[in-house]
């Protein structure tokens, strides 16, 4: 494709010389428009070539991208289309084609470019003759139609009139086959039983192949002229096969050369059946072999009756082979669009007789015969004669008519024509048809003869003449041969008789009808041949009666008859002859007017409206040329004159009125004979007799006035006489014209016209008729003379007024319309500028307002259902549309100054600009045009501008007063009086709010009433009447909604078309943006009227993304917000209207990052404006403005943030991280409640979606704790009904239990079921108590009977500057999904995440990392840091009870990394193994209402090497104990994991595990240079010491229930533990352990806790900081010698470690107590080793000691296993599994999956009781947990921001979290920073549930001291210990609860009371602040914010 370059001075081409190839440079013409700055250059080339160029290299780019998008059909058929476009245009730019050719390669094109254009989505172009049309350059309406054209064409096909079928015959497959065959094709009609074609003639050789392959006309041919009745069911294709060869088809070969023509077979399709087929179609047709040769003539009727069981096929492969296609429209057309067809020859067959059209200048003579049958004698033979006949043409002379013997098309004419020989038959049937083309010329004289031979059987084979026939073809008087069947005489004869002399014989007869009485011989012969004739001739007739007309001379005493019979006579005789015949009437005219002038006149009318007919229409211009070129008449015009005027004088009077109608019919060709026949007469005598013939004229339009001034019924006869001459009077304009002035015929007119009765009956047709008179004249020559539209136009503009105004007529009004404007434009374009003006202004004076109303009425009509009428309905409104944009284009200053001052006072002028602005908002709605229109929409744009440019300038004159409405509550208050209404007993009335808006709805959208009446539940006439006059409103809202239309979107367009759009308009949109602000700084202090109502408006035009109408529109703000501050100081109106539209529109899509940042800039805007940010930072209210400017910012960060998620399709974590910023930020920095609300359902509706059924009851749980146990009504809103408070929090609560159950988080179902019940009993309910309860208990038996699976929480980073606003530079916690471990989690994070880079390293990213252009994820495994330490160190407590404490409301999580600090001591590695302890803090607990939350705080310290040995000495004894006990209960019901903990334990202590700790800790080197850690090395030897105590239990224990196959492992272990206990040197247990009884429960060792002195401190550590926590192993198992790792392996038949089941996977700490002296590789690298051989990694990246994602599974040290003196930590449990989820974990063997219990309730079962579950929480409950026994140790918490209640029993008695059962209530949503506002300001209507504040109760601390027991409440019911129980409770477990924020009062009840502080607390500062600053704020801080009130909401939501 080439590009262009303009040169401005020709000079320039000088200096291309030598720089490119000459071949390359061609030199162009072109032209410029609009010189100068945005000039055009235009080449002087072809338009066809040009869209050529430009739409290929818009194509280009997008058909690359279908190969992007894999659509690869469309992609190879574009490419196809585009090479055949790039051929066709080489041919165009040639220059060598003929006109006719380039017409059609032009048509070609442009038909590709269409196609490629619709299947691509581009624009429809609009065109005349094949070029783009300009639309500046031809009128809107002119515009409109051609787009209307092309769309309909593009939509709807025309159906052809004409249809032809293509044959093309193949082969012939039969195994009978070996003789030459002919087939014969012809069209068969089966409901009249004859042919409607003639024959189409193959012939096939021997193979069955055409005889002659090179000539394709021989083999295809083109059936033509069917009509559409001719494509019926009973219309067949009939095959008809002759064989040529011997007489039977058995016979053997004789010497006999004699061939025959013999009956083969016959085959026959439903012509029905092609009517499907599109394409050339091979169809096989049956070939049936006729066994009886007698029924040859109806073998074919009787395949098609289904008789054909008589017939043989010819085989079950065999048939006749041939391609069937159907084509449609002219053989013109076909020959443009098969031009190959018709290149390599095709066969014309014709149908008989004539097709449904005839054309003039059609020459055809043909003559068909039919051989139908004889009847012969034998002759003397014993047997019947085979009889066959040979047809001859000979002319007068008795010579044969060469090549005039035609058996049908496809072959040449013959000489003669042998017909088939039927075997035996004396009366045969042949029933062949032949065709004789003889010519016009040669038809008189000539005759057929028919000569009989029979056919011998002998071995000579002669064929014997004995007889003959003829038949003239032409009649002595000229006629040809009648049409029928004739019954000739066979005329016998001898063998060699000469039948060369033709006289001899053409005197005898030839018929038996015509043979002479008296000769008897010919009649009694019983022999006769019968055959039938079809003429089909274009100038030859067989009527007689047209014969004698035009040779009325000959018999002038005829005439009269001939005259009378002309009316019977066939049309199509007549227009055969219709020159001869109207020269025979104008000369019988000219001879005897006054005896047959009527005659002739009537025989007139006759043909003239014969030519009406469709059939003979195309011969209309055969008579106009017979008129201009042949008529003669010159004296005619008088008689015509006069009987015409004698016809119109007897209509009033006339009874019958039919005749005189068809005169009137004919008056438009009377008219054209009479004005030509005085032409003539003028010419001939010098114009003599002029004004005589004016005079008539006169006279005749004066009685026509008459009969059209009667004022008649719409039926009665004279009425119909009255529309008939009105349709033709239109035609008569044209022919005036020729002899009298355009004035004078304009007169004619305008007097007829106005003679019509004004008053017209509404259901009368005359007045549709008038209407389309008016049509027709508009559109005649006569209207286009500016001289005669002056006079015309005032007629027509009244007529069109009255039509409109009474909505009748609308298509026929728009038509007018249409002409009249599309007439005006043209005009415009040339000189007459005055008349164009003066008829622009009597339109607009007459038509403008009927014309905006009727748009209105017929846009708020309900569309049509058929969709016929709806298509019209369309049509007419867009023809309106096009009028009104046309006229409006049209005018001119002048005209608009006219028309605004033509308003008498101020409130007509509002109503039309109401009107007006209403009008075009309903001209720019996106379905008042097609999706394609985009050149119609911006035309009708740039009318609009260009329109609101002339009329602001009146809005600003003349209503810039203090008496108009402005404003939405103005309004409300000024008419509110005036437009309420009292309510009734039977309906309530419409409130004046409703009312208001209706209407300003309707303004601001231009909705159809049904629309709005919809939208409001109210009816269409209701709204109809509530329409207000709020003018500036409606002007500023139809700027917004012309600014924001998608077809002035630029930035979506390809840079081609935004070039050419921005050329030829600009962009609209800063012209519009221009206005807008243009007319808000005019309004003054009236801006205060449209805050806030326009700031919505505003602020969604400035989210079109274009900078110069954001930099416009900008500044608006600051003016609103500076009006907003002086009138109510402060802003609040903007800001809350400007977040609550800045959410709905960029959830539309609208906005941008560009947006952001321009919103919050400095970059000055456009001309002397600053920045937003600076014009706000010098007013006195900056600090409030920028606060407002940096909380949209943030929000919008959130909503684009949002918006791209959701374009997503899966629901991921991205998704539902997004949501909760996003919610979060409108609750804790907003505060708005309905968003707050609508997003916590978009959450839920993600996670139901995601199957997170715990978090959705979370989700929920926001909702649920805004409402209360009220019975106020809440409205209709989301999915909820209208319904009370007390019934949706019910319907809430019901919904969460279900989830809670979905998700197994029963304890929680628990707590919700116990306050419905209190709800249910407090109304005494006892159905749905019952029922509550019997569902609170199958939670129980749930907590019971099923499993959970523990799943794992992982720590990820997000860096860099391309992740989302809310996770950059971020790090959370994620709660892991169901049997994910790290490395299916790291991949699902970088599937989410494709383009971000995984970290391999677990060390704090440097700045680099946090500043790039990139994505970086570091992702590790981290251990939950249980809170209900009390539950989890109980004995006695079901695993499964103390699995939801393991892992619910968890807020710290831990990770350890082991390093050593100096030189590693290679023999001892444990003298320097230091663990680095990092503490993460999240801002929620998990889980929660995601699965992921932000990581507030982080700790590290370092565990010393003897801390870390202690942790791991205290675990193992720990999970020891543990299982011990388990055995004993008999809980395990495989000993085996008892085994292998025992077996690793024993193993690693006798190969030297625990000796390395003597080693290193227990040397007097270690215990010199560290004194301090004397205590601790006591501890770790009193560990040692319990853990062979343990030990030596355990193995008793085991000897007890060992099975007897591993007894030897069991001695093995004996024998090991004494080796044990002597490498430790203990012959005897230390007496403090044995002193101690050191039982289990029931009989298991155990130690005492509280004997056990605090040893590890949180200031035992040597921290980086300070704080620390004791350190526990989650997994702290020693690893079995391979030895007995295999023998235990062995024995019980696993090949993994069971430990993984029971959570006792080895530890990498305890696992290097081997007998390897080493440290295990798990020590350095902490990873698994699934992670090490990782693929995803690269092999020098695959976790090194300080690079990994490490597993909780093999971390050094985990906070699962909690120290025995630490209350804050938890004691392992069973992993369970859950099989909700169908996983596979290959570290668990068969025996170990899970079993699932099925659930044992159902929501439906408390359907009956109630529809709807209770929804608050306002009582605080604890899932079950037993009393444990007291602890010497505490734990410090972080932060406490309130005093606790404290209990002077607090250093005897541990932490207690009370049993259900215990406690009657207890709230599950605390105090997390959702719910009550612990980021900044908290929301006191969204946090009115009731929480506890004493359910976060902690140890007493320094800080802290216990308050007295007076302070405790007391329990009625419980014992002495209840206040102490009751008043330790642990946070409830849920992931919203936080620690530290303070909660509201709630009710409790009495006996769980707590007395309320006196003052309120403090809420928590604001996210931001938390972070950076220290995390223990005091309430009283004056930096920390107060809470903004919010108003409650939630009695509406």
């Amino acid at each position: 494709m080439e590009d262009m370059c303009f040169l401005v001075n020709p000079c320039f081409l000088l200096c291309l010389k030598g720089i490119f190839p000459a071949n390359f440079i061609h030199l162009r013409n072109a032209h410029i428009k609009n010189k100068g700055q945005f000039e055009t250059v235009i080449p002087v080339e072809d338009t066809v070539i040009t869209e050529m160029t430009s739409t290929l290299r818009d194509w280009g780019a997008m058909w690359k991208q279908l190969y992007v998008k894999n659509e690869g059909d469309l992609f190879h058929r574009l490419w196809h289309v585009m090479n055949e476009i790039l051929d066709l245009r080489r041919q165009v730019l040639v220059g060598h084609l003929t006109h006719d050719r380039m017409r059609d390669v032009k048509q070609h094109i442009t038909a590709r470019l269409d196609w490629g254009n619709e299947q691509l989505g581009l624009d429809l172009v609009p065109r005349r003759e094949f070029s783009m049309v300009d639309p500046e350059e031809i009128s809107v309406t002119e515009l409109y139609r051609l787009m209307e054209h092309r769309h309909r064409k593009k939509d709807t096909a025309v159906p052809a009139s004409t249809h032809h079928l293509f044959v093309h015959v193949k082969s012939l497959m039969s195994a009978n086959l070996g003789e030459e065959l002919e087939v014969f094709f012809h069209i068969y009609d089966g409901r009249e039983n004859k042919p409607l074609s003639e024959r189409f003639f193959v012939r096939l050789n021997k193979s069955g192949l055409p005889k002659s392959p090179e000539k394709t006309e021989r083999q295809c041919t083109l059936f033509v002229d069917l009509g559409s009745s001719d494509l019926r069911k009973d219309v067949y294709i009939v095959v008809h096969i002759i064989r040529i060869g011997r007489m039977g088809a058995g016979e053997k070969k004789n010497l006999c050369s004699v061939q025959y023509r013999r009956p083969f077979g016959c085959a026959v399709v439903s012509i029905a059946d092609l009517l499907t087929a599109d394409s050339k179609d091979d169809h096989l047709l049956k070939v049936y072999a006729c066994n009886t040769e007698s029924e040859w003539h109806q073998i074919h009727d009787n395949i098609i009756k289904k008789a054909n069981s008589r017939y043989n096929l010819s085989g079950s492969n065999s048939g006749l082979a041939v391609a069937l296609q159907l084509l449609h429209g002219d053989i013109e057309q076909l020959r443009r669009e098969y031009m190959v067809l018709f290149t390599r020859g095709v066969s014309i067959t014709r149908k008989l007789g004539f097709s449904d059209v005839i054309m003039p200048g059609e020459m055809r003579n043909d003559l068909y015969i039919t051989l139908e049958r004889g009847e012969f004698e034998k002759g003397g033979k014993s047997v019947a004669r085979n009889v066959e006949i040979t047809v001859y043409a000979l002319d007068m002379d008795g010579q044969i008519l060469m090549s005039q013997v035609a058996a049908g098309s496809g072959e040449p004419g013959a000489d003669e024509y042998h017909s088939l020989v039927l075997y035996h038959n004396n009366s045969p049937r042949w029933s062949e048809q032949i065709k004789l083309p003889i010519p016009v010329d040669m038809f008189r004289g000539s005759h057929v003869r028919f000569e009989f031979r029979h056919c011998s059987t002998k071995d000579k084979g002669e064929k014997k003449l004995f007889g003959y026939s003829f038949v003239p073809l032409m009649q002595e008087d000229g006629r040809t041969l009648p049409d029928g069947t004739h019954e000739l005489i066979i005329h016998k004869c001898e063998e060699n008789t000469s039948l060369a002399d033709c006289s001899r014989y053409l005197k005898q007869p030839f018929s038996k009808v015509n043979l002479p009485a008296n000769n008897q011989t010919l009649k009694g012969t019983k022999e006769s041949f019968w055959i039938t004739s079809f003429l089909c001739s274009t100038k030859l007739t067989q009527n007689g009666d047209m014969l004698d007309l035009l040779k009325w001379r000959a018999h002038p005493e005829r005439i009269n008859d001939s005259l009378s019979k002309l009316k019977e006579i066939d049309g199509s005789e007549i227009v055969k002859f219709l020159q001869d015949t109207l020269d025979t009437l104008f000369g019988i005219l000219d001879e005897s007017s006054q005896r047959y002038g009527l005659k002739v006149f009537d025989s007139l009318v006759h043909i003239i409206n014969l030519l009406q007919d469709s059939k003979f229409q195309h011969f209309k211009p055969v008579m106009d040329t017979y008129i201009e070129s042949h008529f003669a008449g010159a004296l005619s015009y008088r008689d015509l004159i006069k009987v015409l005027k004698w016809y119109v004088d007897r209509i009033v009077d006339a009874e019958h009125q039919d005749h005189i109608q068809q005169v009137l019919k004919a008056s438009e060709y009377i008219f054209k004979y009479i004005i030509q026949s005085r032409r003539l007469f003028s010419l001939a005598t010098g114009g003599q007799s002029e004004e005589e013939f004016r005079v008539c004229v006169h006279e005749l339009f004066m009685s026509i006035r008459f009969f059209l001034s009667q004022e008649n019924k719409g039926t009665s006869p004279v009425a119909q006489t009255q529309a008939v001459f009105l349709r033709t009077f239109p035609a008569i304009y044209g022919e005036l014209l020729k002899i009298f002035t355009v004035r004078e015929v304009a007169g004619f007119v305008r007097e007829t016209l106005a003679s019509l009765p004004t008053t017209v009956q509404a259901d009368s047709p005359l007045d549709t008729i008038k209407l389309q008179c008016i049509a027709k004249t508009v559109e005649s020559q006569l209207y286009v003379n500016p001289e005669s539209r002056c006079i015309l136009l005032p007629v027509v503009l009244k007529l069109l007024h009255a039509h409109m105004q009474e909505q009748r007529d609308l298509v026929m009004c728009a038509r007018i319309l249409t002409s009249m404007l599309s007439l005006i434009q043209k005009e415009d374009n040339g000189t007459a500028e005055p008349v164009v003006s003066e008829e622009v202004q009597l339109i607009v004076e007459s038509l403008l307002g009927v014309l905006m109303r009727t748009i209105l009425e017929i846009s708020n009509r309900p569309q049509p259902a058929g969709p016929s009428m709806r298509l019209q309905f369309q049509d007419v409104t867009g023809e309106f549309v096009a009028c009104l944009l046309a006229l409006f284009r049209q005018m001119s200053d002048r005209h608009y100054q006219q028309l605004l001052q033509a308003f008498s006072s101020k409130d007509d002028l509002r109503d039309f600009l109401l009107q007006i602005f209403t009008v075009f908002r309903i001209l720019i709605r996106p379905e008042m045009f097609s999706k394609d229109w985009t050149v119609m929409r911006l035309v009708t744009n740039n009318v609009i501008i260009t329109t609101v440019l002339y009329l602001s300038d009146a809005l600003r004159k003349n209503f810039l007063n203090e008496k108009f409405d402005y404003k939405f509550d103005d309004l409300l208050t000024r008419i509110g009086a005036r437009i309420s209404y009292q309510d009734t007993n039977y309906r309530r009335s419409i409130p004046a709010e409703e009312r208001l808006s209706i209407c300003l709805r309707f303004l601001a959208t231009g909705d159809s009433y049904r629309t709005i009446a919809g939208s409001f539940r109210a009816g269409i006439s209701t709204v109809s009447m509530l329409i207000p006059d709020v003018v500036w409103d409606s002007y500023f809202y139809l700027s917004v909604i012309f600014i924001n239309q998608p077809c002035l979107q630029l930035e979506s367009f390809s840079p081609s078309k935004r070039k050419k759009i921005l050329e030829k308009y600009g962009d609209m949109r800063v012209m519009m943006g221009c206005e807008i602000f243009s007319m808000w700084q005019n309004l003054g202090e009236h801006k205060l009227n449209f805050i806030p109502a326009m700031i919505g408006p505003f602020l969604e035009v400035t989210l079109v993304p274009q900078p110069d109408l954001r930099n416009v529109m900008i500044p608006i703000f600051h003016d609103m917000m500076d009006w907003e501050q002086r009138r109510s100081g402060n802003f609040k109106q903007v800001e809350s209207k400007l977040i609550d539209k800045l959410d709905s529109l960029m959830s539309e899509g609208k906005g941008d990052e560009t947006y952001r940042e321009l919103f919050n800039s400095i970059i000055p805007l456009f001309g002397p404006y600053p920045s937003l940010l600076k014009k706000i930072e010098r007013e006195t209210w900056r600090e409030s403005g920028v606060s407002l400017i940096a909380t949209v910012t943030r929000l919008m960060e959130r909503l684009l943030d949002y918006r791209d998620c959701m374009k997503l399709g899966e629901v991921d974590g991205k998704k539902i991280g997004c949501t909760v910023s996003l919610l979060n930020f409108y609750k804790t920095e907003l505060n708005k409640e309905e968003m707050y609300i609508r997003y916590i359902h978009k959450l839920y509706e993600l996670h139901l979606k995601a199957q997170n059924y715990t978090e959705a009851s979370y989700t929920l749980l926001l909702y649920d704790e805004l409402l209360e146990w009220s019975d106020r009504p809440l409205r209709e809103f989301l999915n909820y009904p209208m319904q009370s408070e007390w019934q949706r929090k019910e319907f809430l609560h019901l919904t969460i239990v279900q989830n809670f159950d979905r998700g197994k988080c029963w304890e929680n179902g628990i707590i919700l079921c116990r306050e419905l019940a209190d709800q249910y009993e407090s109304y005494y309910d006892y159905r749905n108590l019952s029922k509550m309860r019997m569902m609170e208990a199958s939670l129980y038996d749930k907590i019971m009977d099923q499993q959970r699976l523990e799943p794992e929480f992982f720590r990820v980073g997000f860096y860099g500057k391309k992740f989302p606003f809310f996770l950059r530079n971020k790090e959370f916690v994620c709660r892991g999904h169901d049997y994910e471990r790290l490395e299916a989690f790291q991949q699902r994070m970088l599937n989410e995440f494709p383009h971000a880079i995984a970290m391999q390293h677990v060390n704090q990213p440097d700045q680099t990392i946090y500043q790039a252009d990139a994505q970086y994820l570091q992702i590790y495994a981290v251990t939950p840091i249980p809170e209900s330490q009390d539950v989890l160190q109980r004995d006695g407590v079901p695993d499964n009870i103390k699995s939801f404490y393991k892992f619910n409301h968890i807020w710290r999580f831990r990770y350890d990394r082991p390093f050593h600090k100096g030189s590693k001591d290679k023999e001892n590695e444990f003298k320097s193994l230091w663990v680095e302890r990092t503490t993460l803090t999240l801002v929620q607990s998990l889980p929660g209402i995601s699965r992921w939350f932000e990581v507030e705080k982080r700790e590290v310290v370092e565990v010393s090497p003897l801390e870390n040995a202690i942790e791991v000495i205290e675990n193992k004894n720990l999970q020891l104990r543990t299982l011990i006990t388990q055995c004993q209960n008999r809980q395990m019901t495989n000993i085996n994991p008892l085994t292998m903990c025992l077996n690793g334990v024993i193993d690693a202590a006798v190969n030297g595990g625990l000796a390395r700790y003597q080693e290193a800790f227990f040397v007097k080197d270690y215990i010199l240079n560290h004194p301090e850690d004397g205590d601790k090395i006591g501890r770790l030897r009193e560990l040692m010491f319990e853990q062979a105590h343990i030990l030596e239990y355990g193995l008793a224990v085991h000897e007890k229930f060992v099975p007897q196959d591993m007894r030897p492992l069991h001695k093995k272990l004996v024998d090991q533990f004494h080796l044990m206990k002597s490498s430790l040197g203990i012959q005897e247990f230390p007496p403090y352990v044995r002193a101690s009884p050191v039982h289990f429960t029931n009989g298991s060792p155990r130690t005492c806790r509280n004997s056990v002195p605090s040893i590890i401190s949180p200031e035992g550590g040597r921290g980086v900081t300070r704080r620390s926590y004791p350190a526990v192993n989650r997994y702290s198992s020693s690893s079995l010698s391979s030895q007995a790792s295999n023998e235990v392996s062995n024995i019980t038949g696993q090949s993994e470690s069971s430990d993984e089941v029971f959570n006792m996977q080895p530890s990498p700490s305890t696992s290097s107590l081997s007998s390897n002296h080493s440290a295990s590789p798990n020590v350095t690298s902490s990873a698994p080793s699934s992670a090490r051989g990782s693929p995803q990694m690269a092999e020098k990246h695959k976790h090194s000691r300080e690079n990994a994602c490490l597993s909780p599974r093999e971390r050094p040290v985990s906070a699962i296993f909690p120290n025995p003196l630490d209350p804050a930590q938890r004691a392992p449990s069973h992993q369970i599994g859950d099989n909700t989820l169908p996983r596979s974990d290959p570290n668990l063997s068969a025996p170990d999956k899970v079993r699932h219990t099925p659930s044992s309730w159902s929501l439906d079962s408390v359907k009956e009781g109630s529809p709807y579950f209770s929804d608050s929480l306002s009582k605080q409950l604890c899932p079950p947990v037993p009393p444990r026994p007291p602890y010497t140790v505490s734990t410090k918490r972080s932060k406490s921001p309130i005093p606790n209640s404290r209990s002077p029993q607090k250093s005897a008695l541990p932490a207690f979290t009370p049993s259900p059962t215990e406690c009657p209530s207890s709230s599950l949503v605390s105090s997390s920073p959702v719910l009550s506002g612990s980021y900044s300001s908290g929301i006191s209507s969204l946090s009115r549930c009731s929480v506890s504040e004493a359910s976060g109760t902690e140890f007493p601390t320094s800080d802290h001291p216990p308050l007295p027991p007076s302070t405790l409440p007391l329990s009625v019911s419980s014992g002495s210990d209840e206040p102490v129980r009751r008043e330790n409770k642990t946070p409830p477990p849920y992931s919203v609860f936080v620690r530290d924020n303070p909660r509201r009062p709630v009710p409790l009840p009495h006996s769980l009371s707590i007395p309320p502080q006196a003052d309120p607390p403090a809420l928590p500062p604001k996210p931001h602040q938390l972070r950076t600053g220290s995390m223990k704020l005091d309430a009283s801080d004056p930096r920390v914010p107060r809470p903004r009130p919010l108003p409650r909401k939630v009695s509406q939501l």
